[in-house]
């Protein structure tokens, strides 16, 4: 991840579509309002889409109505999605609830602006639950991909020793999304490493996944036995 300012995004932006890359991913962390502050680089953005055609992949947090300005300018926003208010609480410790994201969902949806929504296997420390759920609530909407990421317990945060979700345990959870949603269904970069990770992408690309990103090259070279196989070098939901 590069750290840029206003100035240099832009820089920046046009010196990747001449590396030949083809988007880019906008990210931080959040604000006292709970917003990525992007609506800082507003013009930049406008900007970045004027100048190159390059699509934009953003995480913005809890935008309201003051965001559409900007938000237009974005081609796909990637939102985490928690489908249950204490998840919410005991994770994340902030004042929201699972309504606070509807309304984000519902702003960017009834305004044409696509979403791709990110649930998190295992992100209540390691335990599988919420998770149906929130699939149940995400399939009524005008969505055309899910990502499922999985936790990877990270040294240094409350979740550092929290086991690994087990493999068959997250692999419940993609084999109901595949069931419950007919869109594009897609594995994100957020998953454990190692072997955890080879059983990991067998068992989804068995399960009906269309998309995964960066598997194991074992994984791609078995999967091109199974199924048709198309190497694309973009975020998991461009």
């Amino acid at each position: 991840m590069l750290k840029v300012t206003r100035k240099s995004l832009l820089e920046r932006c046009m010196e990747m579509e001449k590396e030949g890359y083809t988007g880019c991913l906008l990210s931080g962390g959040m604000d006292s309002r709970l917003k990525v502050p992007l609506d800082k680089f507003k013009d930049e953005i406008k900007a970045i889409k004027e100048k190159t055609k390059l699509k934009i992949n953003a995480h913005v947090g809890f935008v309201d109505e003051s965001d559409l300005e900007w938000l237009k300018y974005i081609d796909v926003v990637s939102l985490d999605f928690v489908g249950d208010n204490e998840v919410i609480k005991r994770v994340y410790k902030i004042d929201k609830k699972v309504e606070d994201y509807l309304r984000v969902l519902d702003l960017l949806t009834e305004n044409g602006i696509r979403v791709a929504p990110h649930i998190t296997i295992g992100l209540d420390f390691g335990k599988v639950h919420w998770e149906f759920k929130a699939i149940d609530i995400l399939v009524n909407y005008p969505i055309d991909v899910l990502v499922l990421d999985v936790l990877i317990p990270t040294p240094g945060t409350e979740m550092a020793n929290v086991p690994k979700v087990p493999v068959d345990e997250a692999i419940r959870v993609v084999k109901y999304a595949r069931e419950k949603f007919s869109g594009e269904l897609s594995i994100g970069c957020m998953r454990p490493f190692g072997e955890w990770r080879v059983k990991f992408d067998r068992e989804a690309i068995l399960a009906g996944v269309d998309r995964i990103t960066n598997p194991p090259r074992k994984i791609i070279e078995w999967a091109k036995k199974i199924r048709d196989v198309e190497i694309i070098y973009e975020c998991c939901v461009m």
